[in-house]
């Protein structure tokens, strides 16, 4: 039962942050084909709850909408690995799966920033080579980051001034 609502939970974060929730019937009639791959996986099964939810406590910490593309784009994306080995000629199957491949569409920005967040995490930074670029770049990284801050309190104070909290 946690799994179902796990799976609703996910799914509808996926769909309402993004706009492709009309209205709410659209989500709870793919809740019946959620269920009915719920069944095809034995997502009933005890084992279920070890080790608490793999998604839903990622999410918590990816609060700005920008943030969240990156971190749902990522997760679809291995949703519907997950369900390229299973039985596609299942309509409940298909169903979600364009669901999902609809979805990831609309991410294609946030699809991009996630293989960037992996491929810096391929960087050697022992090597040389890759040390002396990172050092030539330091001082426009630094720039972009008071970029980025000055931004923010700037956004800030005029919120600020704005709000009479």
């Amino acid at each position: 039962m946690a799994f179902q609502t796990y799976s609703l939970f996910v799914l509808s974060v996926i769909m309402i942050s993004f706009g492709h929730v009309e209205n709410r019937l659209n989500l709870l009639q793919l809740q019946n084909d959620i269920d009915k791959l719920k069944a095809d996986f034995n997502s009933s099964h005890s084992d279920v709850a070890d080790g608490g939810p793999i998604f839903t406590e990622r999410l918590k910490s990816w609060t700005e909408r920008h943030e969240k593309e990156i971190i749902l784009s990522q997760i679809i994306s291995m949703y519907l690995e997950m369900l390229e080995s299973t039985d596609r000629s299942k309509e409940h199957v298909r169903k979600i799966t364009e669901e999902l491949y609809t979805l990831k569409k609309s991410l294609s920005d946030g699809s991009k920033k996630m293989e960037d967040l992996k491929d810096l995490t391929k960087l050697q930074m022992s090597d040389l080579k890759v040390q002396r670029k990172a050092v030539n770049e330091l001082f426009s990284v630094l720039q972009k980051l008071g970029d980025t801050s000055s931004s923010h309190k700037r956004k800030r104070s005029q919120f600020q001034r704005l709000c009479k909290c």
